[in-house]
């Protein structure tokens, strides 16, 4: 008889309560797991029961703890059969027909994942992932920090309860985990276990590797629930909830600016403290911000990733590309309050409005002579430098601005793009077409200070004046 009840377990049928009584008192069951520590008083239990199925013990608490003690130790043991028919049932896509451990109800089963759970619990508390709840609250901290699961407090509140005990040897940080001490000290040992399988790119901690592998599957779990926008990291979500709440918590203690992101305030603050610690490697230029040394070291490289679909010129910053692409849309989203005058960019508008304040930022510093453009400043320091940086490739001629460049290049191409309007003729510089034109119109610009007589050309005007000097 008892080993029919063994048997009859072991299919997952239910078992007379007598019989299951007995089959314990023998440690029949002890005998699935030998080195399973303790179980729960079944004989107290069953006194109610008439029949015993795996479905009863799946719903005692005491049980599942067991089940989940026995699945650390004998996972993957062949001599361990509940974790070898679980481990099976996992794997096997007929999870959900599996009577013998929910007879009467579906598996818990996430749609959006298609993952299957063995209990309810497990798949609310992983659906609190997909709605971003955090229903457990810390008490100690002044912002209330939330916790996704119930066991989570307890552990969580042990960081302000207990001093933290587990010290790096290398930079003597504290923590509060040996399992967190264990992944900072990857960071000294350059040690990277987890590998993409796709890509071979190695992180040092499974999470990095879980988000990192979403690049690959393109999944993006963390949905907006106001313009349906995607993301692949729930942190990514809750900063960008920011633009549709307008919140903006990290704020400036220096000038009470306050930024929707913490990378910003970070790179903000530099300006007041005037850190630079962002370095090119190439040039020594040195930056605020890590993303501002990214995109200047394609200067260098000559790199141009971004693109536009409707002329096809490319840009080394998305915001260079954005800028440009409001030529073709006529966009002017940028509006002077005094003027109304509109402008593509941000910083054309700063600079249009010092046309109001009269404000001239930039000053020399060999002369003192003050502009309202940074870059009219830059060109009038080549007086002093007496640097030429822009080279002709052809004739190895050099100019001081590039506009001079563009110029002389036409010399070599023979191209002429600017027209007299009055006869056709054609030009290869702009001004050369204005000097042109005074033919036409008689217009003589240029007046001799000695005897008034006046000249279409500058150049016609210095050749009179050496009648009066005599050179």
């Amino acid at each position: 008889m008892l080993e029919n009840a063994e048997n009859l377990l072991s299919l997952g049928l239910p078992v007379p309560r007598e019989d299951f009584i007995s089959h314990v008192d023998r440690g029949g069951l002890r005998n699935s797991c030998p080195d399973a520590e303790t179980w729960f008083d079944m004989k107290e239990r069953s006194s109610n029961l008439k029949m015993i199925s795996w479905k009863d013990l799946f719903e005692y608490s005491e049980y599942r703890a067991v089940v989940a003690k026995q699945k650390r130790n004998y996972i993957g043991e062949e001599y361990c059969e509940w974790n070898t028919q679980k481990k099976a049932l996992r794997r096997s896509s007929s999870v959900s027909k599996d009577k013998n451990i929910y007879p009467d109800e579906k598996t818990p089963e996430c749609h959006e994942f298609d993952k299957t759970f063995l209990v309810f619990s497990s798949l609310a508390k992983h659906q609190r992932i997909h709605a971003g709840e955090k229903p457990y609250e810390c008490k100690e901290l002044w912002n209330g920090k939330t916790l996704r699961e119930q066991s989570t407090p307890a552990k969580h509140e042990r960081i302000h309860a207990e001093k933290q005990s587990y010290k790096c040897n290398r930079c003597g940080k504290d923590f509060q985990w040996y399992s967190k001490l264990a992944q900072h000290q990857r960071i000294h040992t350059g040690e990277k276990p987890y590998e993409c399988n796709q890509c071979g790119q190695s992180f040092r901690c499974k999470s990095k590797l879980a988000l990192h592998q979403r690049i690959h599957t393109g999944e993006k779990p963390y949905e907006c629930n106001k313009c349906g926008k995607t993301f692949t990291r729930s942190d990514s979500l809750h900063e960008h909830q920011r633009i549709h709440t307008g919140e903006k918590p990290y704020e400036c203690n220096d000038c009470g600016k306050a930024f929707a992101y913490r990378s910003y305030i970070n790179a903000h603050k530099r300006i007041h403290t005037g850190e630079k610690p962002y370095g090119c490697n190439d040039c020594g230029k040195t930056f605020t911000s890590h993303s501002s040394v990214v995109v200047h070291q394609r200067i260098h490289t000559g790199e141009k990733p971004y693109e536009c679909n409707a002329c096809r010129k490319t840009f080394t910053s998305h915001s260079s590309l954005a800028d440009h692409q409001r030529i073709h849309t006529g966009e002017k989203p940028y509006e002077c309050k005094q003027c109304r005058k509109a402008f593509t960019k941000r910083s054309h508008l700063a600079d249009h409005q010092r046309i109001h304040t009269g404000e001239k930022p930039y000053e020399c510093n060999e002369c003192g002579k003050t502009y309202t453009y940074c870059s009219s400043l830059a060109k009038h320091q080549i007086i002093h430098t007496g640097e030429k940086p822009y080279e002709c490739k052809q004739c190895r001629k050099a100019f001081t601005k590039r506009s001079h460049l563009a110029d002389h290049q036409r010399i070599h191409t023979g191209e002429k793009p600017y027209e007299c309007n009055d006869c056709g003729k054609a030009f290869t510089q702009r001004s050369h077409v204005a000097i042109h034109q005074r033919i036409h119109t008689g217009e003589k610009p240029y007046e001799c200070n000695k005897c008034g007589k006046t000249f279409t050309y500058c150049s016609s005007l210095a050749k009179h004046q050496r009648i009066h000097t005599g050179e």
